[in-house]
């Protein structure tokens, strides 16, 4: 079971509740960033490049909570920079499960296995262990040796102690189909809970600019990854709604809606969205009200969003999609290990 029930209850009820409401702009996932600094620094990311002043920095438990209420959605992300770096990530985890938050905890598991004791296992608490191959591939990507078979190690201690382990893919150019299906083989057979995929996204700041897929790239390349899914050749459980999975396929055709996913980092509320980076507001309120959301997306024409296919823009259009009558049966797959 990929997605869990208990979560697929909540957001769904959450979804109607907004519609109830008439809101057309709410969010769905929260993207919690307490620290920016990591103990790896990855070729693609852009958040290690802040200054050494900003890296430095923390956000209290205190001004998680306040946003997380703030804001109100009812699945909180917490990236980073790396989290467990964070000298009070179990108080931040503890408050936000006692708030019956869902959290996937995004870590490249270095620092996992000596955490552990730390937490207490939930069915609010995912560990999200970013993995992007198999050990080549992935010591590659994040450009240490070694990497790899630690965070196997730590998905495999945090299992046995009961803890819901998920893994976080980015996919970019020049992935091998068959390489990375054996890859998710891989995962399958080690009994991860879920396996979430996205297209990498050229961050400005990020070091390596060539790797970025454009968006026919994206479409032609998951399709050759997920063939065997799609054709039921594979019962890959993937920790996505469905619909976002035919998105990335070319099968359906979404506009990005940013305002699903807000980040909250040491820096405040980040306009407009967790992959841009056009300044800070100081309330989630002033972000959404102020926010001229009618510049960004594909349809506005604004040349830094034409290739994003990135799940924290699209999943949220998928969930509200899976609302409809026609889509509901299919979206519940996802909890039942069926999504294709």
């Amino acid at each position: 079971m990929a997605i869990q029930i208990q979560q697929a209850v909540a957001v769904g009820k959450y979804l109607v509740e907004q519609r109830l409401k008439g809101r057309k702009k709410f969010p769905l996932v929260l993207m919690l960033e307490p620290l920016y600094r990591c103990n790896l620094a990855c070729s693609g990311c852009g958040k290690i490049q802040h200054p050494t002043e900003i890296l430095k920095r923390n956000l209290t438990p205190e001004q998680c909570f306040a946003a997380v209420e703030e804001c109100g959605a009812p699945v909180v992300s917490i990236p980073g920079g790396e989290p467990l770096l964070h000298p009070q990530i179990d108080e931040i985890v503890a408050g936000l499960v006692q708030r019956k938050k869902f959290i996937y905890l995004c870590t490249n598991a270095i620092l996992l296995e000596k955490s552990l004791a730390k937490f207490t296992p939930s069915p609010y608490l995912t560990f999200s262990v970013h993995l992007d191959g198999l050990r080549e591939k992935h010591d590659d990507c994040v450009d240490r040796k070694g990497v790899f078979d630690i965070a196997v190690n730590a998905i495999k201690a945090a299992k046995a102690k009961g803890f819901r382990v998920t893994t976080n893919t980015t996919v970019f150019e020049g992935t091998d189909p068959k390489e990375m299906q054996e890859f998710f083989d891989f995962l399958t057979e080690l009994g991860v809970d879920g396996m979430m995929i996205s297209p990498g996204y050229s961050y400005e700041k990020a070091p390596d600019q060539d790797n970025f897929l454009k968006r026919e790239q994206t479409k032609s390349l998951f399709r050759e990854i997920l063939a065997p899914f799609k054709a039921g050749k594979k019962n890959w459980d993937f920790n996505h709604n469905p619909l976002f999975l035919d998105f990335l396929m070319g099968d359906k055709d979404y506009e990005c809606t940013p305002w699903g996913s807000p980040s909250y980092s040491v820096l405040g509320w980040q306009k407009p969205c967790y992959l841009l980076d056009e300044g800070h507001y100081d309330s989630f309120k002033e972000l959404i009200e102020t926010t001229d959301w009618s510049q960004y997306g594909r349809k506005s024409g604004n040349p830094k969003c034409a290739d994003c296919m990135v799940h924290c823009g699209y999943e949220p259009t998928a969930a509200v999609d899976a609302m409809e009558p026609a889509n509901v049966v299919r979206s519940l797959g996802s909890v039942f290990g069926m999504a294709r």
